[in-house]
């Protein structure tokens, strides 16, 4: 299929997905409320890029974060969590004049009007990542590089170093290019779509909400989208409770229910649905099993409180992907669901 990458005896030994982006120390609230309620908060770990390298490699893949953080106590539990997972981190660098960003949030879905998002990032660490001060020599050997749009909005340094990451050239990894547009961390809100829909464009994989696409760029539905994104050669809406769609090869449309889910916290699918494909790429799996490990991924997720957890056994996730439409729309998660031990229900 068009856009899977292919093996070499160099990345046999180096990371199969190298993963760059800020990520920050997250302060994840006692009980629901606003923020001005919440008496107390749990710290955790936020960045859709480290959270799909942490869940790649809890996958049983070799995935690297490459990013700065500060010579702070806050730089450090981010390294010390992130490597936990099984993380390289040796990509990482530390900034001795900058601070690793942090932020606060309420527990509700960030779709929902009162959902409240307090970021301390500016002048972080990772906004100063530059093409100058990037470690390139981790990068050519991974099958699979995976960016988001979140780098693009943090500093023009970042947006260069993502022009200059994306540009066509020999020996480039996969680009995979998360479109996730968060309109409150950009300066200019107006140069935001033309910026992401240029970076889409320059890569090879692409994830992007249909809520999204129709905020950033006013194209509605899954072919108006790839209408708008006719390069990339896979290119994943993704459409909510109405699953996803695929847009790969020769005209090729792959569409795959969503699965019914107990939701504990809404928080971390996006990662985890794009670790869940780029794992099934990396397994050469048919685009429809790569759907379908996204939604599993995704499932585990919704199903615990945090952004992060351990995925499903790999031979368990595999015999739920390996189902027939009918009985994939009868499954039905919950909490606990990816242990070896738990019944899946059906309806």
């Amino acid at each position: 299929m068009p856009g899977t990458p292919a093996r070499t005896a160099e990345a046999a030994t180096a990371a199969e997905v190298v993963c760059l982006g800020e990520s920050m120390v997250t302060f994840l609230p006692s009980q629901p409320g606003r923020l001005a309620d919440v008496p107390s908060f749990g710290r955790g770990i936020g960045g859709a890029e480290s959270n799909v390298a942490c869940a790649l490699a809890a996958a049983g893949h070799r995935a690297a974060w490459v990013s700065r953080v500060g010579a702070d106590g806050f730089g450090d539990h981010l390294v010390e969590a992130i490597t936990g997972y099984g993380v390289d981190t040796s990509g990482v660098r530390r900034d001795p004049s900058r601070p690793t960003g942090i932020y606060f949030r309420t527990a509700t879905d960030r779709a929902a009007d009162v959902h409240e998002v307090a970021y301390y990032r500016a002048g972080s660490a990772a906004s100063a990542m530059s093409p100058r001060n990037i470690p390139y020599e981790t990068l050519p050997a991974a099958r699979v590089l995976h960016l988001s749009g979140i780098t693009a909005a943090l500093s023009a340094d970042c947006l260069a170093l993502l022009h200059d990451l994306t540009a066509p050239r020999p020996g480039r990894p996969l680009i995979s290019f998360d479109v996730n547009h968060r309109p409150g961390l950009w300066r200019d809100a107006d140069a935001s779509p033309g910026v992401l829909l240029d970076l889409a464009r320059r890569s090879d994989l692409v994830f992007v909400g249909e809520d999204e696409a129709e905020e950033a760029w006013g194209v509605t539905g899954a072919e108006a989208i790839r209408t708008a994104l006719p390069e990339p050669s896979v290119l994943v809406v993704k459409r909510g409770s109405d699953g996803a769609t695929v847009f790969s090869g020769a005209g090729d449309v792959t569409t795959v229910p969503a699965l019914r889910v107990d939701v504990v916290a809404p928080v971390g699918a996006g990662d985890a649905f794009a670790a869940g494909f780029l794992s099934a790429t990396l397994h050469d799996l048919p685009v429809r099993d790569r759907v379908r490990h996204g939604h599993l991924m995704a499932a585990a997720v919704l199903t615990v409180p945090g952004d992060l957890t351990a995925p499903p056994a790999r031979a368990h996730a595999d015999a739920l992907a390996a189902l027939d439409d009918e009985a994939w729309g009868r499954l039905r998660l919950g909490p606990g669901w990816t242990g070896d031990d738990q019944e899946v229900r059906t309806t």
